[in-house]
């Protein structure tokens, strides 16, 4: 999950990169953060990562549905983010099952978990990005394409759930099921992380203009849903995020 991090604390100096060429439809990027000396918050973005945590191992950080503190961490840590609807193909198994979790590889992929652990701890900072792309390399497949076309259109301003089920030719329940096991979470937490998505990219002058550019009801709707996905108001966290992204 896990997400971009915002709080009151930059938490360092953090990197991202571009997926190989041949995992672009499983991943969104790779990172590295040299120093997690201050806790910070991870905000949901529907995604799944597998993370080195330094002393703590290899995880699988599951898709966060509310905000979570991490760190401080001694040392750098790196990771590999999977795209919403990629976790259920490449870990093998629900999504559902890792959500709001850290569980460590070893406790996924049971077979190899312990020597891909083993292999991370030995490697050198600059060896640890290769060898999780060559886990996931080993493991890619197709993500259910019915999945990701329901990402995509739960993007988009104002559908309603049953709209993009219908137009995928399945029932919500269908819907939900198929998301549950890919993504993590249902279609109506994928739509708020989006709408959450979209309010951190508005160019707006106004909260009230940049509630209605996401695709909030309201003001009083973004309020309430920023503080469940992020645990602060919306105008501290637009404010922390934009710092962050400075």
């Amino acid at each position: 999950m896990t997400s971009t991090q915002h709080g009151s604390a930059e938490p360092g100096p953090y990197r991202e990169y571009p997926a190989v060429r041949g995992l672009q439809h499983l991943v969104s990027c790779l990172w590295e953060n040299d120093v997690q000396d201050r806790q910070h918050t991870v905000i949901p973005d529907g995604c799944v990562d597998l993370i080195w945590l330094g002393h703590h191992g290899l995880v699988v950080a599951g898709a966060d549905t509310g905000p979570r503190l991490s760190g401080p961490i001694p040392g750098p840590v790196c990771g590999i983010r999977l795209r919403p609807g990629a976790a259920g193909t490449v870990l093998g198994l629900p999504a559902a099952e890792l959500r709001d979790q850290l569980v460590p590889v070893e406790h996924v992929w049971q077979r190899s978990g312990p020597e891909l652990a083993a292999t991370m701890a030995e490697a050198d900072a600059e060896r640890r990005l290769a060898i999780l792309t060559e886990a996931v390399l080993v493991r890619r497949g197709a993500p259910d394409p019915v999945v990701v076309q329901a990402a995509t259109k739960l993007a988009e301003p104002g559908v309603r759930v049953s709209a993009a089920a219908a137009d995928l030719g399945l029932s919500e329940r269908q819907l939900n099921r198929r998301l549950l096991h890919a993504v993590g979470y249902g279609p109506k937490m994928l739509a708020r992380v989006a709408r959450l998505r979209r309010l951190i990219a508005a160019d707006e002058p106004s909260l009230a203009l940049r509630a209605l550019a996401a695709g909030y009801a309201s003001q009083a709707h973004m309020n309430e849903e920023v503080r469940r996905l992020t645990g602060d108001s919306a105008g501290r966290f637009l404010k922390d995020a934009a710092l962050t992204a400075a």
